[in-house]
């Protein structure tokens, strides 16, 4: 962490893109430590954004003290992104990236930071290739950080984050080259609710759409879950509501929840 510090204290001033993960907020409240009121924080709102993670982002923002800022993004205008291709994450962050740097550049801050780690990149990432282009500021990549070494170092510093599962924008639910709409977007964000609030956490409701235009609901979750989910007076309450918010068929994925399974 020493040599993290070093990195960020030689820039002096800079904005973060915050999402209120583990690597973000690791990374903002080191830099709100080293360069007290010369960070601020930038969270991109969106469609893909969902709101217990907005909502989340702001109480973590005030907890640890630093500036924070939110800038609404139109990313359904997009072509490029609503048709969901292969890159549909290279040109999303492209328009993320723009509108968070231009709120940056309005405060008075020419530096865009973002929290990528080195582990990022051994994923299908199209938004790093994104982010390089843009120059946008990696600390944690530069000083060659895990997530692993950040969640230990979020738990040193006292950050509820530290366990966290990890987040990803809602659009990561629906296959590539099928079309993504605010309706799905909107009972993929309903259905991942019902199921927090049941207590479950690290799960995913991907949406795929069949040849019929049928929405089907694929639950991947942690593997400690499957049994739970799969009992029959849970998985009837699931499958009632799921299907009440427009989902035609419910099913729960027995691989468990593998990150990046949709790539």
């Amino acid at each position: 962490m020493k040599e993290l510090s070093e990195i960020i204290r030689k820039r002096k001033t800079f904005a973060i893109a915050f999402s209120g993960g583990v690597d973000s907020t690791f990374l903002a409240a080191l830099a709100r430590n080293v360069c007290k009121d010369g960070v601020v924080a930038i969270t991109a709102d969106s469609n893909f954004y969902s709101r217990e993670d907005l909502k989340s982002a702001i109480k973590i923002a005030e907890l640890i003290g630093i500036k924070h800022f939110i800038v609404k993004v139109d990313l359904m205008s997009d072509s490029n992104i609503i048709i969901n291709s292969k890159e549909r994450c290279y040109f999303c962050k492209k328009r993320l990236f723009s509108a968070i740097n231009k709120k940056a550049m309005e405060l008075g801050f020419e530096t865009l930071a973002h929290g990528a780690n080195i582990d990022d990149f051994q994923d299908y990432r199209p938004g790093l290739k994104a982010a390089k282009e843009m120059g946008i500021f990696s600390p944690l990549v530069e000083a060659k950080m895990t997530k692993s070494q950040i969640r230990l170092a979020s738990k040193e510093m006292g950050l509820s984050t530290w366990d966290m599962p990890t987040q990803s924008c809602l659009a990561t639910r629906i296959p590539y080259n099928q079309t993504i709409t605010i309706e799905k977007l909107t009972k993929i964000e309903t259905c991942e609710n019902f199921l927090n609030q049941l207590g479950f956490s690290g799960i995913r409701v991907r949406c795929h759409t069949d040849m019929s235009n049928n929405d089907i609901a694929r639950i991947e979750s942690p593997q400690q879950s499957i049994d739970i989910l799969a009992e029959k007076n849970l998985r009837d309450s699931i499958n009632s509501f799921f299907k009440a918010n427009g989902f035609r068929f419910v099913s729960l994925d027995l691989a468990g929840y593998i990150s990046g399974s949709m790539n």
